[in-house]
């Protein structure tokens, strides 16, 4: 056994006897891929399991983008018949998910469905048929109702590149880096869209009139 000296202290280091055979170095183990629990890895893997027909991998999906589908057709359509169209683009998406080439990608993907599943709603329509949103209610909170639906009105006269991103935060909740990774926006993205969709907002609710994209900075 030879020793070296580390710090004052001796340290025994072993030598492998003359004939003894070469023992193998150990095989480190493999490290965990870091991307393997990020939302889209986990999207990917309920794709794939809902091609299946698993049920409960549809029901996962349904729950991690009921909120931002439902904010994308909000921006587009009246409350009161938001709730059927989203539920029309879930039975789309998963009755075409054989189509999605990168699973990966469902939430940008089922976002474009949404879009266009609003489009196509008001093309069935007949003209004479009103758009406007119901204000009557019977609830104790109509006035707060009302006063909602007015505020929602006037972020749908917000350029569209700012709608959805504000009923996603205001409206369903959404944080941003949710809004991030359910929608494929980057976070720098959402910060912006947020920053100045509000600040839009707030001049349309003051009454004034909203500037230029290029005159609203970060």
């Amino acid at each position: 056994m030879l020793q070296i000296k580390a710090e004052g202290a001796r340290v025994p280091l072993p030598v492998r006897a003359p004939g003894a055979p070469r023992t193998a170095p150990a095989r480190a183990a493999p490290m965990p891929d870091p991307d393997d629990s990020t939302p889209r890895h986990i999207d990917a893997a309920l794709v794939e399991r809902a091609r299946t027909g698993d049920r409960h991998a549809m029901a996962e999906l349904h729950r991690n983008y009921a909120r931002m589908v439902h904010a994308i057709v909000l921006a587009r359509s009246p409350a009161s018949e938001a709730e059927d169209i989203v539920q029309d683009v879930f039975v789309q998406a998963m009755t075409r998910l054989d189509s999605l080439s990168k699973p990966s990608s469902f939430g940008s993907w089922i976002g474009t469905i949404a879009r266009n599943a609003v489009t196509d709603h008001y093309r069935r329509r007949r003209p004479t048929e009103e758009l406007g949103d119901d204000h009557e209610s019977s609830a104790p909170s109509a006035a707060a109702r009302v006063q909602a639906l007015e505020v929602l009105e006037v972020i749908r006269g917000l350029p569209e590149t700012y709608r959805e991103t504000l009923i996603m935060r205001l409206v369903e909740g959404m944080t941003g880096p949710e809004i991030a990774e359910r929608s494929g926006m980057t976070p720098g993205s959402v910060r912006i869209k947020l920053h100045r969709g509000m600040t839009m907002l707030r001049e349309q609710l003051a009454g004034g009139t909203h500037r230029s994209e290029d005159e609203v900075t970060p």
